[in-house]
């Protein structure tokens, strides 16, 4: 394991973002804060730095426990960072979901693949 890391490669390596250039993306557009102020891409990351970011109606925070090589496994995530989200926060995301608009297909030609997914996870009938 290496010192330090790239945030945007950090946030890549642990999970956080699907792709780099998402992470990357994020961090540029200000939507990333480390220890509360905003960053660029390139800022290297110290043990115990903390992130927060907005995720929906959350604001998620992060400490930075290591630095993997690369990519890590989901099931490994946990040596390199601990989720400091208040349990409050993660309530608000159930709330938000429950009274999030239902989709309804209007049967309007052929459903979309995205249309499709819907009425597969059983809304809109």
């Amino acid at each position: 394991m290496s010192e330090n890391h790239r945030i945007d490669k950090w946030l890549w390596s642990v999970r956080l973002y699907k792709t780099r250039s998402l992470a990357a993306e994020s961090v540029r557009g200000g939507k990333l804060k480390l220890n509360g102020e905003p960053v660029k891409p390139s800022k290297e990351l110290k043990l115990n730095d903390t992130i927060s970011f907005r995720f929906g109606p959350i604001v998620k925070s992060f400490r930075v426990i290591g630095f993997p090589t690369s990519r890590v496994g989901a099931p490994l995530v946990k040596d390199y960072c601990e989720d400091l989200t208040p349990p409050e926060e993660y309530e608000k995301l159930k709330v938000a979901r429950e009274f999030e608009k239902p989709f309804f297909y209007t049967e309007k030609g052929r459903p979309t693949k995205k249309d499709r997914r819907k009425l597969d996870e059983g809304f809109g009938y």
